[in-house]
């Protein structure tokens, strides 16, 4: 291995969503099994991402991933939470790799040399594995969740704000994987008070 810089991609899925935790992975590919038909996995349908995943998790050098919990999200924030899962994800890897690509502008702390890069996802192709593997256990996540709490519709938006989980908060309030520092679900908590109270 000596002479080949061992580079680990780093990417998050579930930054936006009102419910359910943050995810990361963390990628290292091999060069000598590359994978086609890598991108941004917000720029691959469903399909694209379930299956290239499988592939990704076979062909990599070594690959983990790793989330921060609602609790987490609401003490920390939630940039500082995904920092954290991005840590988890890449203290994780059994390899260790020698330099850590992260999407975005900031990098976590792990001890090892890093680089955040804006739009990383679609430059480089261990950060759009990392993308890809993160949107699909998160989403995996979140359908296990639905079969839990099937009144928020966790299935379709994966907790994300859309008119119909919206609707659905107002409806039967908050539930244990609700993030309550996010606005509209602090704003649910204030209406089900408002409207129900003791």
């Amino acid at each position: 291995m000596s002479g080949i810089l061992l580079v680990c991609g780093v990417d998050e899925a579930g930054r936006g969503p009102l419910a359910g935790p943050v995810s990361a992975a963390a990628v290292i590919l091999d060069e000598a099994r590359p994978i086609e038909g890598l991108a941004d996995s917000k720029k691959l349908s469903e399909k694209q991402r379930d299956r290239l995943a499988p592939i990704i998790r076979e062909r990599a050098l070594a690959w983990a991933v790793a989330y921060a919990e609602v609790g987490e999200i609401d003490q920390l924030n939630i940039l500082q939470a995904t920092l954290l899962a991005m840590r988890r994800a890449v203290l994780a890897l059994h390899t260790r790799p020698q330099q850590v690509l992260v999407d975005g502008l900031y990098c976590p702390q792990t001890g090892i040399p890093s680089q955040a890069i804006v739009k990383g996802d679609s430059k480089i192709a261990a950060i759009s594995a990392a993308s890809i593997l993160a949107k699909t256990a998160r989403d995996e996540l979140m359908l296990r969740l639905h079969e839990q709490y099937p009144q928020y519709g966790f299935d379709g938006h994966k907790g994300y704000p859309t008119a119909g989980h919206l609707a659905a908060l107002r409806e039967h309030g908050v539930s244990e994987v609700h993030r309550r520092s996010f606005r509209p679900v602090r704003e649910a908590l204030q209406y089900t008070h408002q409207n129900n109270p003791r």
